[in-house]
């Protein structure tokens, strides 16, 4: 399971997975064993980042090159780990939760952030609000977040590491 709470989240036994958007709700009674487990792969990822970074350089600058790789769940644990909440769908894949959705960008080493939610739950007017709160959760851990408006006239960031 990808970029939910299953396996590796909340009440799970596996490897961490950051929560892209995609998968099911987190029940309530997981919450804070998924805060402890965000704040252990925060200073996993940032001890990474000291260790292969520039020399005296600030960890939170720029992304190691292994999250340039894999930026889906790179963005994904930054948005998670700065207080935004995640969209959540159901088995159908109908959304069930208002939150952020991190999918793959066009270019390779870019993720889009989009504001979802169920069907008449307002996500589509406050997009905008809520994407700008998006932004400085990116770029305290070296990302660049541009905003752009969609053919639907639905807006979503385009994100990027911030130059070296």
């Amino acid at each position: 399971m990808t970029g939910g709470h299953g396996p590796g989240g909340a009440g799970g036994g596996g490897a961490f997975e950051a929560a892209t958007g995609d998968g099911p709700p987190l029940p309530p009674a997981d919450a804070e064993q998924r805060r402890r487990e965000i704040r252990a792969a925060l200073d996993g990822l940032l001890q990474i980042r000291r260790l292969t970074g520039r020399q005296g350089g600030d960890p939170k600058a720029a992304p190691a090159d292994w999250e340039r790789r894999q930026p889906v769940r790179a963005v994904a644990l930054a948005l998670e780990s700065g207080g935004l909440a995640p969209s959540s769908a159901d088995a159908s894949g109908g959304r069930v939760g208002t939150g952020y959705r991190v999918t793959a960008g066009e270019r390779p080493g870019t993720a889009v952030v989009e504001w979802l939610g169920p069907p008449g739950s307002g996500a589509a007017r406050e997009e905008a609000a809520a994407l700008g709160s998006c932004v400085p959760a990116l770029a305290r851990l070296g990302w660049e977040a541009l905003l752009y408006k969609g053919p639907r006239g639905r807006r979503f960031l385009e994100v990027e590491p911030m130059a070296d």
